[in-house]
């Protein structure tokens, strides 16, 4: 895909410095230097070296690169603003609407617990499919098609138009859809350093979800994760905040195809603002306890290239700051957020965020909507108040003078103008069927193999790597070596990965590293064996061993001691006992433990040791760069522990990690 020349340089960090050090000063706060402090054990950024290169593979369909929206936003134009004639024309839409309509254009509601009719008779202005809200009929792009299409159909009878938003968790892909090409989570995409790449894989992202009705994208995730113990950790770029907001602005344009309002472009949402990576402990939806400029530089830094691209709407965190909650903090969201940093956007709470709040529903909404909320999501599910019970809290708010007009008004227009950037005031989305053909097309799964090669890490080879091309025998084995479960971890399908929701989650379309390597040798006189334990392996000629987390998505991840499993070390010893050399492939979802409690270190082990994190269906990429065919250029995005008791480490923090964070080997 080619690269707009005014995206061809990286967003300048001395001008992302800049930004964050006025934000902070216009506060009455301080940076005093480009690296604060994190407490007593300090903090200071690392070089973290982004490039914009990007291999020339058309996204399919019909599209490639960036065009019908005018120039992308310059990074270093400062915040993106909606255009003056789509302010005027959602200024006056929304002074045209009912209460009612205002209300429901505030309002976004799963799938799971909604009808056709109850998204009309509220005046929806949004739709959403949750982790595990399913079509009925199962979860083929057919059956994707249809559920969207019922909803979109809705908007076609308001009067005024107003469009609908459709959105969903696509963090590595449209990875709720069976077939669809599932990517690298974010923590591969960042040891890859390259943001033309993350632009590309978001920007087929984009059309991977348009090609079932989908025009909004919960992502990118801006968290620079600081805490691996946290569930999430993969749906970080980095523990650096200008990496993940480096690769966090050229995932919006990947989505966003340059600007809203480009051919075949879906609205971004940067996500979870803030502080959800900064939690105390990594605990997911905690509480984060830093000092303000060190919260400010770790937290809200990520979000100001994202604004600059154009972000059209932003998700604000679960977690906590000093013991506030951010969906009711009015300091972060209307007078940082909105003020401080110029977001022209659209706020959108979590799942049933709102009311987590204290006091009753009515203080919750009140808290929320006069702290800079715009919109709601709500699951109408397990006893949760309902979009009908929302519209009529507001309503008596409004009255009551609790909520002011005004406060609505802000709200409605800004979600109207940014749908106005999306042509959604004018026509509805219409599903391309040469998108729903392309869906997980080999054009779209070659660059997807493209960021599993980037994302890989070697962080020991004795000699092994690159492997013999003409084994007589080669053992494949491990818990993930025939394993799409392992291989792409949470989010795919299901929330908590494949397998994990029934059985129209078990498996997508895919290859495994058991399975690229078959192929490779497929018709060759090489005999390719396997098992799942690490038994088999004596006389082969050298084996390749997988193994790592199972897939786990946001707390259900959240781990107090994220260490290879007692099984994989003991595959591992198999192997070993075998006396034939072997590589380690890790997949996981951080940096992991990689000693046993007796001491015995894999990383010792093993002749080669690669970090795989989680690399999606396209596991050839993986055998590409074992065999040779690719050298290794992944670097660390994170820095690697070397003991449990290191925990949270960062770079800077005068710590001896097992690896630091940037490590990464090749091949001559």
């Amino acid at each position: 895909m080619a690269i707009h020349p005014a995206r061809r340089s990286s967003f300048p960090i001395p001008l992302l410095i800049l930004l964050i050090t006025a934000c902070v000063r216009s506060s009455g706060g301080g940076v005093e230097d480009a690296s604060p402090r994190r407490g007593e054990g300090g903090f200071s950024e690392p070089d973290v070296g982004v490039t914009w290169s990007a291999p020339g593979v058309d996204g399919g369909g019909g599209v490639a690169g960036t065009d019908g929206g005018g120039a992308a936003p310059a990074l270093d134009a400062g915040p993106w603003s909606p255009s003056p004639a789509c302010l005027t024309q959602a200024s006056t839409l929304a002074a045209a609407l009912t209460p009612a309509q205002r209300y429901g254009q505030m309002t976004q509601v799963d799938s799971d617990g909604l009808t056709v009719s109850q998204a009309s008779s509220a005046y929806l202005g949004a739709v959403l499919s949750g982790g595990n809200s399913f079509p009925p009929s199962g979860n083929s792009a057919s059956d994707w098609v249809s559920l969207v299409s019922s909803y979109l159909g809705v908007a076609q009878s308001f009067n005024p138009h107003i469009g609908m938003l459709y959105g969903s968790d696509a963090v590595h892909g449209n990875n709720h859809t069976q077939g669809a090409t599932i990517f690298p989570h974010n923590i591969g995409l960042g040891a890859t350093r390259d943001a033309g790449l993350v632009e590309q894989v978001e920007r087929t992202t984009a059309l991977e979800i348009l090609a079932v009705g989908i025009n909004w994208a919960f992502a990118p995730t801006l968290a620079a994760a600081q805490d691996i113990r946290w569930g999430r950790t993969y749906e970080s770029f980095s523990e650096s905040p200008d990496l993940a907001g480096e690769l966090g602005a050229a995932a919006v344009l990947g989505l966003q195809n340059g600007r809203l309002g480009s051919s075949q472009s879906v609205l971004a949402c940067a996500k979870h603002y803030a502080g959800d990576g900064a939690t105390d402990g990594g605990v997911n939806a905690g509480n984060v306890t830093l000092d303000e400029a060190t919260f400010r530089q770790l937290a809200i830094a990520p979000y100001v290239p994202a604004i600059a691209a154009g972000v059209g709407s932003i998700m604000v965190s679960y977690s906590s700051y000093q013991g506030q909650q951010m969906a009711g903090s009015q300091e972060w969201l209307t007078g940082v957020l909105k003020g401080e940093l110029g977001f022209n956007g659209f706020l959108v709470s979590d799942w049933n965020a709102v009311n987590l709040l204290p006091g009753s529903y009515s203080d919750q909404v009140k808290t929320a909507i006069n702290a800079g909320l715009d919109m709601v999501m709500i699951s109408q599910t397990n006893g949760a108040p309902s979009a009908a019970d929302f519209a009529s809290t507001l309503e008596t708010l409004v009255s009551s003078g609790a909520v002011s007009n005004d406060r609505i008004m802000d709200a409605v227009g800004r979600i109207l103008s940014v749908k106005c950037e999306m042509g959604l005031l004018a026509s509805d989305t219409t599903i391309d069927p040469a998108l729903t053909a392309a869906l997980g097309s080999s054009d779209h799964r070659a660059i997807a193999r493209q960021a599993v090669r980037e994302s890989l890490v070697l962080l020991k080879n004795d000699g092994l790597l690159p492997l013999a091309s003409k084994p007589s025998r080669v053992h494949v084995t491990g818990s993930g070596a025939d394993s799409l479960a392992k291989q792409c971890g949470g989010w795919t399908v299901a929330w908590q990965g494949l397998g994990t929701d029934g059985s129209s989650t078990d498996t997508t379309t895919g290859t495994t590293v058991l399975g690229a390597i078959k192929s490779r040798f497929a018709g060759t006189s090489t005999s390719v064996t396997s098992s799942s334990d690490g038994s088999g392996a004596a006389g082969a000629d050298y084996a390749v061993v997988v193994v790592g987390e199972p897939p786990y998505a946001e707390t259900q991840g959240d781990s107090t001691n994220p260490t290879l499993s007692d099984d994989d070390f003991a595959a591992i010893a198999k192997v070993k006992a075998a006396g034939v050399p072997f590589a380690v492939v890790l997949f996981s979802g951080r940096p992991l433990i990689l000693t046993t409690s007796g001491g015995v270190s894999a990383l010792d082990e093993a002749n080669a040791f690669v970090a795989a994190w989680l690399p999606g269906t396209e596991g050839e990429g993986i055998v590409d760069v074992l065999f040779g065919d690719d050298k290794p250029t992944g670097q660390l995005s994170f820095t690697w522990p070397a003991t449990l008791s290191q925990l949270p480490i960062h770079y800077g923090d005068g710590q001896t990690p097992l690896f630091p964070f940037g490590f990464g080997l090749s091949y001559p």
